[in-house]
């Protein structure tokens, strides 16, 4: 067999809990349906659909009825498009079978304009667009932070917190800061949130140290490393190498944030993922504990 092949093979049953495909706002490089067909083929299991403006729980059950075998996860980011930090919006998408929330991502305070230059991002996201044009019409409301006015944990957020917990989801801590993202840690782990996930750690807006993704791994979160972090020049492949030896496999989940036009595709960069890893010596099982494992645990699924 061909490497390729060979990696194909060693991640049966993969999940990639992070793909943004079409539909959506932003252009797309491949369609849900399309995608799903080659994961069959392939011999994977799944993906979750993540849309920063549109719950996709409804979508997924479409595609996975369109295209069985494949099991599509729905999902649900609490950014304004879905009244922000809103109880019943997790509500209606836990009730609704979706298995992921995530917390603000291009509505977060930690993503404002302000915040995007002194990080000196001079090729904006995608989606910094779109949000330009929405708070330029009049109707953009105020970034989302995790403390109220008073610099309190938000009781809006506990009930969030309540309905992931309730609905036994996975909890993602979107384009939050470092300081937010402890605290979120702390309180989902206090109010009995049992799936944290922190979402791509090394990409700009987090940027969280060794030593922080170690304590958050300690307490319980799986440590997210997406593939355009890497594959895009934002963070150095060392990096992630010494961040997956520092927090172990078992703390680790993979997935790729693909689905840009500018970028490879989905299987490419799960391909080409997957051999950086390999080649840099991390075991083939260790990989297997990152791409399928954990996912399916985050997933409430057996492993």
């Amino acid at each position: 067999m061909t490497q390729r092949e060979d990696i194909v093979s060693l991640l049966s049953g993969l999940y990639d809990l992070h793909v943004h495909v079409w539909p959506d706002l932003v252009e797309r490089s491949i369609d849900d349906v399309t995608l799903a067909r080659q994961f069959r083929d392939l011999g994977w299991s799944g993906f979750a659909l993540k849309s920063h403006y549109f719950p996709t729980v409804e979508r997924a059950k479409v595609v996975s009825s369109a295209v069985p075998g494949v099991d599509v996860v729905g999902a649900v980011v609490l950014n304004h498009a879905v009244g922000g930090l809103n109880p019943v919006a997790v509500d209606i998408a836990g009730r609704a079978g979706a298995r992921i929330v995530w917390l603000p991502t291009v509505d977060a305070a930690n993503e404002s304009p302000e915040k995007q230059a002194a990080r000196g991002q001079s090729h904006l996201p995608f989606w910094a667009r779109i949000q330009a044009e929405v708070r330029a019409s009049g109707i953009g409301l105020a970034l989302i932070s995790v403390w109220d006015a008073e610099g309190r944990f938000r009781r809006d957020l506990d009930q969030c917190l309540d309905r992931i917990r309730h609905y036994d989801m996975a909890l993602a801590t979107g384009h939050l800061a470092r300081d937010e993202i402890f605290a979120v840690v702390r309180r989902a782990r206090e109010l009995g949130v049992q799936k944290i996930i922190v979402t791509h750690a090394l990409f700009p807006s987090e940027a969280l140290s060794i030593e922080d993704q170690v304590q958050l791994a300690e307490a319980g979160a799986y440590i997210e490393h997406c593939y355009t972090t890497f594959a895009t020049g934002k963070c150095d492949w060392d990096a992630l190498f010494e961040a997956i030896r520092a927090v172990g496999p078992e703390r680790t989940l993979l997935s790729t944030d693909l689905g840009q036009k500018s970028n490879p595709s989905i299987v490419d960069g799960i391909v080409d993922f997957t051999s950086r890893l390999l080649d840099a010596g991390i075991s083939p099982e260790a990989v297997r504990t990152m791409w399928v494992d954990n996912p399916r645990k985050l997933l409430g699924y057996q492993v």
